[in-house]
């Protein structure tokens, strides 16, 4: 199965200066990822990225992620239009050499096999992380139940239980 963002890039191509790669998502990209994610469009996706060699097999992906993304309101129910904006690390290791550490301030890691290292997939993955699992419309406002005691599903119960 090929991810709906398909970069791969050698890591032999990784020199002592590093390697400087845009991954820039096409239109049918982005409509494969807005499925993958369960939103109603992906706009546009563009993730920049440094790679510098940490050893001889582990590198340092630097990353900088801009996509244009269309979301739901948890509020509203309505869609909007919101541009998500991420800078980022991750550890590119080989398959099976990935760490057991659960630091929380350790670098995330993706594996690489056969010494290609998917870029285009590192993209949709911190795009997926980036994404606010609640999004709300920045003119959404929550209705204010806290006096209305009459439409809460268990008050006919309540006031029988104050009757005996």
């Amino acid at each position: 199965m090929n991810p709906e963002l398909h970069r791969p890039i050698a890591i032999k191509r990784v020199g002592p200066a590093g390697l400087d790669v845009t991954v820039e998502a096409s239109a049918a990209e982005c409509a494969a990822l807005a499925l993958r994610m369960n939103l109603p469009a992906v706009l546009a996706l563009t993730c920049v990225f440094h790679l510098e060699r940490e050893t001889a097999g582990t590198l340092v992906a630097y990353g900088h992620l801009v996509a244009r993304v269309v979301q739901t309101c948890v509020v509203s129910l309505e869609d909007f239009t919101t541009t998500v904006e991420e800078r980022f690390a991750v550890r590119c290791v080989p398959d099976g050499a990935e760490s057991d550490n659960d630091d929380p301030e350790a670098l995330d890691e993706i594996a690489y096999v056969d010494g290609m290292l998917d870029l285009g997939e590192a993209a949709a993955e911190q795009l997926a992380l980036t994404l606010d699992p609640y999004p709300r419309a920045p003119d959404a406002v929550l209705p204010d139940i806290s006096d209305d005691t009459q439409g809460l599903p268990f008050s006919a119960l309540a006031s029988l239980r104050r009757r005996h």
